[in-house]
């Protein structure tokens, strides 16, 4: 496939799909979307059935769940696992995120708020600071954090003990996550791709939600261009629905998608003009690789941690560029991609 068919190299600044920060009318309609229970759960077999294990015998044993550890891509349902989790267990969600805990009497106050058998949800975990992480230890494990007061030789310690709780975190970047810290979560878990007959389902879930009338051709379409993420798979359900729209149109029909993809400049891979500009700088400005990811950003004007969480998973899964001790190389599949000779 030839990218130079598909737009500009240069990402386009009305195009939200991949946005990380969405605005407030996304993240709520995202959630309107989520599944609330794990029987609506579509994917993830794996993980969703230990999961229902551990939740049918917390619920007999009428115990805290143990600790949760989700980790890859964004968008393919950890935070919706966090809030399934405590809907299953009937018991309250308490959300929170590594950089916003910014003092340690934050962290205190939220743990000892929690009710027995509630549920602290921790996304980007990876981003908590050391202090407070060394807190979180003796939460996870003995249900109970030190507080120091006084100094020097009149310093006393006291304990306080929490509820029984169960912590969900949640990273993109499990590799930096402390060994202490790991081995104190009693499952983990990486969230895979969603192949493309599960993002079928969620599309067609999504639809019906919506009160959307869609095409099954243009079902497919969209879960073809998803990435393989239920997140992108539903906002390109919600623009394909504003084409329609616009077009006057009841019914999302196959050529309405299509042609809203195209505004999006997303090819019938699922690649966007961001994934297209990679692609191609790595080719033409560094001669294939190998390339630091570092210098890839700089080139693209672009921040590392955004190419290696937003753009080279998927480049990765289709097997268009490789990872390799010395940088990031294309591969043949990428060198056909960008329509070049073997």
């Amino acid at each position: 496939m030839n990218q130079r068919t598909w737009g500009h190299l240069v990402p386009d600044p009305s195009a939200q799909i991949l946005e990380p920060a969405p605005a407030n009318s996304e993240i709520g309609a995202e959630r309107a979307l989520r599944p609330a229970r794990l029987a609506e759960y579509v994917g993830q077999e794996r993980m969703r059935g230990i999961i229902g294990i551990m939740l049918e015998a917390a619920t007999t044993r009428q115990a805290a769940l143990d600790h949760v550890l989700l980790y890859g891509p964004p968008g393919l349902g950890k935070t919706t696992m966090a809030n399934v989790i405590a809907a299953e267990l009937g018991v309250k969600i308490h959300h929170a995120s590594g950089p916003s805990i910014e003092r340690a009497g934050d962290l205190v106050a939220i743990l000892v708020s929690l009710q027995p058998r509630d549920v602290f949800f921790i996304d980007e975990i990876h981003r908590l600071r050391s202090d407070l992480e060394e807190i979180l230890y003796s939460a996870l494990e003995d249900y109970a954090v030190d507080i120091v007061s006084g100094f020097g030789a009149s310093a006393k310690t006291l304990r306080l003990n929490l509820s029984p709780f169960t912590c969900v975190g949640a990273t993109t970047r499990a590799g930096i996550i402390t060994g202490p810290l790991r081995d104190r979560f009693g499952v983990s878990f990486r969230l895979e791709f969603y192949s493309q007959a599960e993002l079928t389902a969620i599309i067609e879930r999504s639809a019906r939600l919506l009160g959307t009338s869609i095409e099954p051709a243009a079902v497919n379409l969209l879960a073809r261009r998803a990435r393989g993420t239920p997140r992108i798979a539903n906002r390109l359900l919600r623009r394909s629905g504003d084409e329609a729209l616009v077009a006057g149109s009841e019914r999302i029909t196959e050529a309405l998608a299509a042609r809203m993809m195209e505004r999006l400049h997303i090819d019938p891979a699922g690649l966007d003009a961001a994934d297209r500009a990679y692609l191609t700088t790595l080719q033409d400005t560094f001669a294939g690789g190998p390339a630091g990811v570092t210098a890839l950003a700089a080139s693209l004007s672009e921040d590392p941690v955004t190419l290696e969480d937003l753009v080279e998973p998927y480049l990765l899964r289709l097997g268009l560029i490789a990872r390799t001790p010395r940088g990031r190389v294309i591969t043949e599949a990428g060198r056909t991609y960008l329509g070049l000779a073997p």
